[in-house]
């Protein structure tokens, strides 16, 4: 393969084709797919009370086996939905210190969300 010649046009030019972007032109609008809130934060260790009642949470739902951390980071969530909003429910638009914890009971994940209280969300997708 020869390299081009200072007269030959390369494909990495830019094409003048294309309009400019501007303050009044915006890009079209478009939507992720569908998929896990994945809040950044902080690995953090996991208050006793929260596991304490993430285990009684689980006991709650008939899942035996002794329940293994898989993560935990302090995050702060959008709104009180916690990164985990259910169909028809309305929640407080402001930003909400909280805690991500990620457990697994005999190889199924379980993924809950704290606000600034120690009650756990069960978030299910």
């Amino acid at each position: 393969m020869t390299e081009p010649t200072p007269s030959e046009p390369t494909s990495s030019a830019p094409s003048t084709s294309e309009p400019t972007p501007s303050a009044h032109t915006r890009p079209p609008f478009a939507t992720t797919p569908r998929g896990p809130i994945e809040p950044t934060g902080e690995p953090a260790n996991v208050p006793p009370a929260r596991w304490d009642a993430i285990v009684a949470d689980l006991a709650a739902r008939g899942v035996t086996g002794t329940p293994e951390l898989v993560s935990a980071h302090a995050v702060t969530w959008r709104n009180g939905a916690l990164g985990c909003p259910q169909p028809g429910m309305s929640y407080t638009q402001a930003l909400v210190d909280g805690m991500r914890v990620v457990v697994s009971v005999d190889g199924t994940a379980y993924d809950y969300h704290f606000g600034t209280s120690d009650t756990p969300r069960l978030c299910e997708r």
